[in-house]
């Protein structure tokens, strides 16, 4: 699913890998930047023909104009949603999220949702890793200790529990004790998703009823309902019962596919963009079917539900110095709160919410 800069070419590029290529982020090779990593200059792209529902939010607001083949809806919603002529069951929400709202949900996607027994990329190799941001955050590195087999106890800093041979631990510990290691903050880097609520079993490609799982957060499912609502008849509710969360990188990208696992297509799949500006591409049945790209901005929303579930879809280029912000909240009463950027960090979350009826 996710692409890198190393990628080799297709011999042959479907009309949708084509796109992905066109707006895929590439570095400009010269040489005066080829030693300094930070400093490496995107190559420009042309994006005249990319949609941006921010600018055409601004222009409807302005003079009620809407580009051809873009419709809006303002009777389900309490700000303008957009649909495409072309595809029923796409939604586009530009801005749906506060600012508070996605510093939360960044949150919580960093600290929160890889925890166990949410499963994340990383459990095939390490199995469960508990507290994986705030060992990162303290410099802390996993280390391989197989005397933990022998112990049923877990530690409070463990990244493993029930006789698994992996915890964190301090890195001048691991050097001691010459411990086979990683570092918490490269995990963190390299994490790429985690799952809530019923997991998904990748090597099976099917949901795992037997896995043990939480459900997924209530206030989560509740904004997820309010989202869902323009791509539902009325009086129909949307029961979320899994999410993945996607973590990007600057330069990573999100092939082309489907997602077509769950049971009922007629039931929206709930998109949510943190972070990163990305291009979200929108295509046909076929990946030869040449797809609509469009701007993914940070607390947009994305629906796809119906005939949109069976569109190929999939996200190219996203921005290289993105600002990530967390909310802290002051005073008592939590009413007030400062928006603190924490830096530039080159990341995205993308959390997908689904009902599965399984």
């Amino acid at each position: 699913m996710y692409g890198s800069e190393n990628n080799r070419e297709d011999s042959e590029p479907t009309a949708f890998r084509r796109a992905e290529k066109n707006y895929k982020l590439y570095y400009d090779n010269n040489a005066s930047f080829k030693n300094k990593k930070n400093n490496k200059k995107p190559k420009p792209v042309d994006l005249t023909e990319v949609l941006d529902f921010r600018s055409i939010l601004e222009c409807h607001h302005r003079n009620g104009e809407l580009p051809h083949g873009v419709i809006v809806l303002q009777d389900k919603f309490n700000s303008p949603v957009f649909s495409l002529q072309n595809h029923p069951g796409f939604y586009f929400i530009p801005g749906a999220l506060s600012i508070e709202k996605q510093c939360d949900l960044i949150r919580e996607s960093l600290i929160d949702f890889p925890q166990p027994p949410n499963r994340t990329n990383h459990n095939a190799i390490y199995g469960p890793i508990h507290n994986l941001f705030f060992a990162a955050k303290e410099g802390k590195v996993l280390v391989e200790d197989k005397s933990l087999i022998t112990s049923n106890e877990p530690s409070l800093d463990s990244g493993c529990r029930d006789g698994e041979e992996w915890k964190f631990t301090t890195e001048k510990e691991a050097s001691l004790r010459k411990f086979k290691s990683v570092s918490g903050s490269s995990l963190l880097r390299k994490l790429r998703w985690s799952t809530l609520g019923l997991q998904f079993d990748w090597s099976n490609r099917n949901y795992n009823v037997s896995l043990q799982h939480n459900k997924i957060p209530e206030a989560l499912c509740e904004l997820a309902k309010q989202l869902a609502k323009p791509a539902l008849p009325a009086g129909v509710e949307f029961q979320p019962e899994a999410a993945i969360v996607n973590y990007f990188a600057s330069g990573d990208t999100l092939g082309g596919h489907l997602d077509d696992m769950e049971a009922d297509w007629s039931k929206p799949i709930v998109s949510l963009s943190l972070g990163c500006k990305a291009i979200f591409l929108l295509g046909g049945k076929s990946r030869e079917d040449a797809p609509i790209a469009m701007f993914l901005r940070s607390g947009d929303v994305v629906l796809m539900a119906g005939e949109a579930r069976e569109c190929f879809h999939g996200k190219a280029k996203r921005s290289l110095w993105p600002a990530v912000y967390f909310v802290r909240r002051q005073g008592s009463n939590g009413s007030r709160c400062k928006i603190t950027k924490v830096g530039c960090v080159g990341v995205e979350v993308e959390l997908e919410l689904k009902s599965l009826l399984v």
